[in-house]
């Protein structure tokens, strides 16, 4: 979370300020990351894993601003599918991050810093257990 509570946009002054909550950067970051392909998904704390239990997304997980002198920086916590090259998606949330910052906010991020978490392999289908056991119940009777 950004020290700072708000961004103030150099705007135009006759018009008045334009001010954007460091949440809402964060919740454009975690959209545009958790868009890239071979992205699982994105690390959270309890709180907003509790969230999303109970239905409610949380786009701002796994992602923590600070803003220094030299200008707004980003740390993205993420998970990877496996099989993946992670230099070439790591790579790419970068891009799309910046490109959807600036985009949507006017801001440009001076650093884009990738953590991976974990590595999550494809989940086994569940054999059904009344199709391996049905030949046999056919034997028995």
């Amino acid at each position: 979370m950004v020290e700072q509570k708000n961004l103030v946009l150099d705007a135009n002054q006759e018009l008045g300020e334009i001010v954007i909550a460091p949440e809402v950067i964060e919740v454009v970051i975690g959209i545009a990351a958790s868009k890239v392909e071979g992205v699982y998904g994105m690390r959270g704390t309890f709180a907003s894993n509790v969230t999303e239990l109970l239905g409610r997304a949380s786009h701002g997980k796994g992602v923590y601003l600070t803003f220094d002198e030299t200008g707004l920086k980003v740390d993205i916590y993420c998970y990877l599918k496996y099989g993946v090259s992670v230099p070439k998606v790591a790579m790419e949330m970068q891009e799309r991050v910046k490109q959807q910052v600036l985009f949507m906010t006017d801001i440009e991020l001076i650093e884009v810093n990738v953590h991976v978490v974990a590595v999550v392999p494809e989940k086994m289908e569940q054999p059904d257990l009344d199709e391996l056991f049905e030949d046999e119940e056919d034997t028995n009777e």
